[in-house]
């Protein structure tokens, strides 16, 4: 009977999986299964370790996730489009699924996403998927992962893009300094679209005017890249500054060394976070971390900063007279 109580769970993943943009709940799967209702929601839930419904509602959070990265379509939209009711349920529904808005993921980790053709490398390296790239033997893969994981450190948030191809916990056996750290570590094969990061947010109501510096101990082993990060946020969830290390990245198996970020905080500013990040395959360990006050003889790793200074002071060439390659 396993075998076939199997089979059926791959067949309803399957459905699940093509139909995630159309009015499919739960009842049209099990009658597409042609299996009773009680008994299909206890196979199901023995087999991928959450019930289809749970299932499905995740599917359509970390698609619409993905969305909030790769275009700049109205939340609202992705909403609609993911089946949900309105904004603001799907607002409530991510908060739980992602631990932040859709505004705050899509404000603070677009930098993190991947272009199409590292997407494209992984997914022709995986087989026997379904309609959306995922394939049953991966997402049972990663609901034990998830289901073993350590509990996270007090006062620690884990999230990313396909956050179940990541472990969060701590470590008591690689330790920069006193008697634990923390890490994350990607599954093999981890889509180099995602990523899993470690994280905390605050008020930046004591902070505000100053200049902050974020600064860790990083350790690595065979990462595709791995950094801290930090960002402020404005009203309305608005980032006014961030910086993620990806101009800097920790790359390979590299030893404890350390690291910082340095943000201005806007006197307007309303939230802080950071943490630490892991992007693909790999693993990073992080330890001792500070963020203190630093005066203004220490510059700046600000994103935002470094894009405006490439652009110009004026306008230039007004007349179209000057040529390239004869510039004076």
């Amino acid at each position: 009977m396993w075998v076939e109580h199997k089979e059926w769970v791959r067949e309803a993943i399957r459905y699940m999986e093509f139909h995630l943009k159309e009015d499919v709940e739960f009842e049209d799967v099990v009658q597409h299964t042609a299996v009773s209702r009680f008994h299909f929601h206890r196979i199901f839930k023995e087999h991928v370790g959450i019930s289809a419904s749970a299932y499905l509602r995740e599917r359509r959070l970390t698609l619409a996730a993905m969305e909030l990265l790769s275009t700049n379509k109205r939340i609202l939209d992705i909403a609609l489009e993911y089946r949900f009711a309105g904004q603001d349920s799907f607002s409530r529904a991510f908060k739980r699924q992602y631990q932040m808005t859709p505004q705050q993921y899509r404000s603070g980790f677009r930098p993190f996403q991947r272009t199409q053709e590292e997407v494209g490398s992984y997914m022709s390296k995986n087989e026997h998927q379904t309609g959306s790239g995922q394939s049953y033997n991966e997402y049972v893969e990663q609901q034990e992962i998830q289901n073993v994981q350590s509990k996270l450190p007090v006062g620690w948030l884990f999230t990313g893009m396909f956050p179940n191809q990541y472990q969060a916990e701590l470590d008591r056996l690689v330790v920069h300094r006193g008697t634990v750290s923390a890490t994350v570590k990607g599954i093999a094969n981890a889509n180099p679209q995602g990523f899993g990061t470690l994280m905390q947010m605050f008020k930046a109501k004591k902070y505000q005017g100053k200049r902050l510096r974020l600064t860790g101990f990083l350790k690595t082993k065979e990462a595709q890249m791995a950094g801290l990060w930090m960002r402020v946020d404005g009203k309305n969830e608005e980032p006014l500054a961030f910086d993620n290390m990806m101009n800097r990245p920790v790359v390979g198996t590299k030893d404890w060394a350390q690291y910082d970020v340095v943000l201005d905080v806007d006197p307007l500013a309303e939230a802080i976070a950071f943490g630490v990040i892991l992007s693909g395959e790999g693993q990073v360990w992080v330890d001792g971390i500070r963020i203190e006050e630093v005066d203004q003889s220490v510059p700046t790793t600000d994103s935002f900063i470094n894009e405006d200074q490439t652009l110009p002071d004026d306008p230039f060439n007004l007349d179209f007279e000057v040529i390239r390659g004869e510039e004076v």
